[in-house]
């Protein structure tokens, strides 16, 4: 395809709070603000929050009746760009989180007639919210479990914000979105748009 900086993308966001809707979501928050900050770029997108959905444990694409999982697979697939939020637990990625990562796995081993991975081309970034520390550690874990599985990462493909360790406020009840978060989401949206654009135009090569 001959990408251009006016070729449409597409983006899904998918949001690991352990809280179902319609409980608020510092998560959603800011995968929001993200997918906002990435249609400034000609990304459109969507948001699914995974705890509104029945996605079973385990390590394959389809665990059978009731698995909403290969549903949320072919909206991923059908997209050029993946965000997955996640608050901070004990120091790590939620569950949640984890388990999407479970079901990433089972595609290491799907591959098109070139013996490329379904998602070569496709690149992923993440959003990390708490009031512990741990940011840069879960992002890390993420960034290596999204590249084993196939995605590639922009530089800083990572926005988040930390509040005061052991006290109570979160990033939805701030007043308003701290400086230096909205200018780290600026910046991943503009690298991660303009990475998928340039895979676009120039696919990986065959295995």
């Amino acid at each position: 395809m001959d990408a251009t900086e006016n070729t449409p993308l597409r983006a899904v966001a998918l949001v690991c709070t352990l809280s179902p809707s319609p409980a608020p979501s510092s998560s959603e928050l800011l995968a929001q603000q993200t997918l906002d900050a990435l249609a400034e770029h000609g990304v459109s997108g969507k948001s699914i929050r995974i705890a509104d959905h029945d996605v079973k444990t385990g390590v394959a694409a389809d665990l059978g009746e009731g698995d909403a999982w290969p549903d949320i697979r072919e909206t991923i697939l059908g997209t050029d760009i993946l965000i997955l939020a996640t608050p901070i637990w004990l120091g790590h990625p939620c569950s949640i989180a984890q388990r999407v990562m479970e079901r990433l796995n089972a595609d290491i081993g799907e591959t098109d007639e070139e013996g490329r991975m379904l998602t070569y081309g496709k690149v992923a970034a993440v959003c990390v919210v708490g009031n512990e520390d741990g940011a840069h550690k879960v992002s890390a874990d993420l960034f290596q479990g999204l590249n084993d599985v196939g995605f590639s990462l922009a530089p800083n493909a990572v926005t988040y914000w930390v509040g005061e360790a052991m006290q109570g406020t979160d990033y939805q009840d701030l007043d308003k979105t701290p400086e230096k978060t909205a200018a780290t989401t600026k910046t991943l949206a503009a690298n991660t748009a303009h990475l998928a654009r340039r895979l676009k135009r120039n696919v990986y090569p065959a295995a």
